[in-house]
């Protein structure tokens, strides 16, 4: 095994039909762009009601149909927020957790202290987030996933991974590693992956790749170093 491959996303995504949500954080061939990511897939008719939607400058997932939620704890949330010259981005209310403790003086991984995983049993979803940094005309990012010790959710272990922002290269981090009764949880360091000059080519990569009967909702951005200057592309399956 080549532990500095670089994959190819698409191939690391197209043969699972359950990835869960996703997170890649990485940087442009180029240099110039720090390149962030989130996807959601869903089963349940509760997980398939959602939308992506920008607001206030930052991400939401919120209910397509409002009169169809079942339970809006674990699915509606803020996936994507600044604070300064951070950008946070996680599956679940934890982005605000975060947002909350760089306000108080709390690094990431000090903030994700008081959260664990989700509680929803018998899966036990890993809480999976991350936080791009910039300054001096670049950027550094951090990655977590916070995930159950055992089947029973008696413990939690926390992970957390920092990366210098390298031309092509991006993690990937996502929550299961397939479908499953009870779903089977990410294992390991974040997967590298190729990140590509074209934000187009990105996005049509990663939704094409995901599972057409589960993946919801895709937002991907670019943004430029030097200027902050933002590109997104935002794809919902639900319109």
């Amino acid at each position: 095994m080549d532990v500095y491959e670089i994959n190819d996303i698409a191939e690391l995504i197209k043969d699972n039909s359950y990835v869960g949500r996703g997170i890649v954080i990485g940087k442009s061939p180029d240099g110039k762009k720090a390149v962030s990511a989130y996807f959601i897939m869903g089963r349940s008719a509760n997980s398939r009601n959602r939308v992506f939607t920008e607001r206030g400058g930052a991400l939401y997932t919120e209910p397509f149909d409002p009169s169809m939620v079942e339970d809006p704890s674990l699915i509606i949330y803020a996936a994507m927020r600044r604070f300064e010259n951070k950008l946070i981005v996680t599956n679940g209310d934890q982005t605000d957790t975060i947002y909350e403790g760089l306000k108080n003086g709390l690094g990431f991984a000090e903030s994700l202290k008081s959260r664990c995983f989700e509680p929803d049993a018998p899966n036990l979803t890993p809480r999976i987030s991350g936080m791009l940094t910039f300054g001096e005309g670049d950027f550094e990012y951090s990655m977590s996933i916070l995930k159950s010790a055992d089947p029973e959710g008696s413990a939690c272990n926390r992970y957390t991974f920092d990366y210098p922002a390298m031309p092509g290269l991006g993690h990937f981090i996502h929550t299961y590693i397939g479908d499953g009764k009870p779903l089977p949880t990410f294992c390991g360091e974040p997967e590298r992956v190729a990140i590509p000059d074209s934000i187009d080519e990105f996005a049509e990569k990663l939704w094409s790749a995901l599972d057409k009967d589960n993946r919801i909702s895709l937002f991907v951005m670019y943004t430029d170093i030097e200027t902050g200057i933002e590109e997104k592309r935002l794809v919902n399956k639900n319109k």
